[in-house]
């Protein structure tokens, strides 16, 4: 199976810096509408034969103009949803940044036992999106778009694309709407391609308000290029 794991169009949040998970969260800015409408275009030789969305606002405004150039309905699933972060919520300064993207990856290098602070652990936050994939492996379809979020799509792929890890989904940023592919199965997956370079190209350069789900940071605390 292909899957197509979009990010979101900016928010408001995003151009603010904020940690911004709750449901159903912000709309889109001017820019986020924007890069909605390109997703049809940049995805026209994709056969998408289902595309899903979270139960967040952002994502479901950023796949209408997709759904509408496809002729797909928008099915929503709160497995698609962002990472919460908990006691972090509205934190929009860097140690609060810092907190949250350690968790994440430390999810993504094996640690599933972390908590976010005041939030979920790893087990309950990837096994919901898993249930989501695995519905779409039971389909039968071949290539499913969905339109999640970052801090969720950089840590679940990374943690299940045989040649990322969590290393590569932290130094690596996701814009908004950037889109990672991957193709595979029950048997495990592989990433092809990352914002729309070949797994295994240049390191990803630049930032432009993605918000901090979406910057590139280092393991060891300190921000890689790319960060706000």
């Amino acid at each position: 199976m292909r899957l197509l794991l979009i990010r979101h169009g900016q928010t408001p949040s995003n151009v603010r810096g904020l940690l911004d998970t709750a449901v159903p969260g912000p709309g889109l800015t001017r820019l986020g509408h924007e890069q909605a409408q390109a997703l049809p275009e940049a995805l026209a030789d994709e056969p998408i034969e289902v595309l899903l969305a979270s139960t967040a606002l952002r994502t479901q405004l950023t796949a209408t103009p997709l759904a509408a150039a496809t002729r797909l309905d928008i099915q929503v699933r709160d497995g698609l949803r962002e990472i919460s972060a908990g006691g972090l919520e509205l934190q929009a300064d860097p140690q609060a940044h810092q907190a949250y993207m350690s968790v994440v990856f430390g999810w993504t290098a094996g640690d599933l036992g972390l908590r976010m602070p005041g939030g979920p652990d790893g087990h309950e936050t990837f096994g919901r999106f898993d249930a989501v994939v695995a519905e779409l492996l039971a389909s039968g379809l071949q290539t499913a778009a969905i339109v999640s979020h970052g801090a969720m799509i950089r840590s679940w792929a990374g943690a299940r694309a045989a040649n990322l890890g969590a290393d590569y989904a932290a130094r690596n940023i996701l814009g908004n709407t950037g889109v990672v592919v991957l193709e595979g199965g029950a048997g495990g997956w592989e990433a092809l391609s990352w914002m729309g370079e070949a797994v295994g190209g240049r390191a990803l350069q630049g930032s432009l308000a993605d918000g901090p789900a979406g910057d590139a940071v280092r393991l060891n605390g300190k921000r890689g290029r790319g960060g706000r």
